[in-house]
């Protein structure tokens, strides 16, 4: 039996691949031609963070609907780091981990840089900095590929056969119930 909750996050998830993949090309058409022209710049830097700002800004998105899907408990105070490690965790009897902590550890570096980001408002970038942080967007985009993959997949088995799911070690009516309640709030 098909849950509709279930098939949003789903739905979510692959929309948000979309977008992140818009990122990705841009950032390749970036590289590949302004980049080559502007060298490094005081435009080439804003724009080589903004790329990276906004990558893990959409991941940051995804990872709201998921625990809000799932768990709906973040410290108010550090949300946003709380959130990222929060994704590391397998949740017994509800749900999977969501990203390993190698991508965790990648991922942190982009949300540094996000907070630093937000409140720099100047435009001389060190580029040795941003291209460690490019670096590190390079190398997390495969790694959180292939978490989200193994998430998804995990979504799609509790979407099909209970016998599916039970296998995977979580309890089918513990996920039923958060499900009820997610929907009635």
């Amino acid at each position: 039996m098909k849950n509709n909750l279930t098939t949003e996050l789903i739905q979510e998830i692959k929309k948000n691949r979309k977008v992140r993949n818009k990122v990705d090309l841009f950032y390749q058409e970036f590289k590949e031609k302004d980049f080559q022209i502007l060298g490094k710049n005081k435009s080439a830097a804003i724009v080589l963070s903004e790329i990276i700002v906004d990558y893990y800004t959409c991941i940051e998105t995804l990872f709201v609907k998921i625990s809000q899907f799932f768990e709906n408990n973040l410290q108010k105070d550090r949300w946003h780091t709380d959130l990222l490690y929060k994704m590391t965790l397998e949740v017994p009897d509800i749900r999977s981990q969501v990203i390993s902590d190698k991508t965790h550890a990648v991922l942190l570096e982009l949300l540094r840089f996000r907070h630093f980001r937000r409140y720099y408002f100047e435009f001389d970038y060190d580029w040795d900095k941003l291209e460690f942080l490019e670096k590190k967007y390079n190398q997390v985009k495969e790694m959180f590929e292939n978490d989200i993959l193994v998430f998804e997949n995990f979504l799609e088995k509790l979407n099909g056969d209970d016998k599916i799911v039970q296998t995977t070690g979580i309890d089918s009516e513990r996920v039923k119930q958060i499900i009820h309640e997610f929907s009635s709030s």
